[in-house]
């Protein structure tokens, strides 16, 4: 009788353990979406720079080997989920009226597939360029990047799609696919003012 009393001790111990687990994982669920409206204002008054790694993609990091930039088939692409990440991205900057100055992308056919999902148009630019890949070049793309960082943008936002390791590299922050990091320039310099998780983009 002991031993079944002392079972059912534990048993309740674990249930009460897992029960605070799930409540404060609700509340940081709370708190993060609360965060993320709180970023969503930011970018409604323009000036910011919107670093998103692209959508949700299939396989490890980097690309199949032999890839060709002219040919998507050969790369990492987006997943169906990516590609409605991306849709989901450019609907909540209609919804919430974000100005969107410019548009400007890696080369990588994620990060364009992504770029013009959500927002109809990209450029390319090469400071963008997967720094994983392509590491002996890395340095110097991030120093571009975190001069670009520092320029306040005129006439909306700018938005940035490019590589996980890219915005790592640049910001210290290392996003999930199809995370948004929105940081504010000041012209001497930056700051990380929040991030928007995929699960906020509704």
């Amino acid at each position: 009788m002991a031993a079944a009393s002392a079972g059912w001790a534990a048993v309740g111990r674990a249930l009460a353990v897992l029960v605070v687990a799930l409540v404060a994982s609700a509340t940081a669920g709370v708190a993060r979406a609360e965060g993320s409206e709180a970023v969503w204002g930011l970018l409604r008054g323009g000036g910011q720079i919107v670093l998103i790694r692209h959508g949700a993609t299939s396989g490890a990091a980097g690309d199949p080997a032999g890839f060709r930039l002219e040919d998507c088939a050969t790369q990492r692409n987006l997943t169906d989920a990516g590609r409605a990440e991306a849709r989901r991205i450019g609907a909540a900057f209609r919804a919430r009226a974000i100005p969107v100055a410019r548009v400007i992308s890696s080369p990588w056919c994620r990060c364009l597939e992504t770029a013009r999902l959500a927002f109809g148009h990209a450029e390319v630019w090469d400071a963008l360029r997967n720094a994983f890949v392509e590491r002996d070049a890395a340095p110097e793309r991030t120093r571009r990047l975190r001069e670009r960082l520092r320029q306040v943008p005129d006439g909306g936002n700018l938005v940035l799609v490019t590589h996980g390791s890219n915005i790592g590299a640049a910001v210290g922050v290392h996003p999930a696919e199809g995370e948004l990091v929105v940081v504010t320039p000041d012209g001497a310099g930056f700051r990380v003012a929040g991030r928007i998780p995929p699960t906020a983009l509704d």
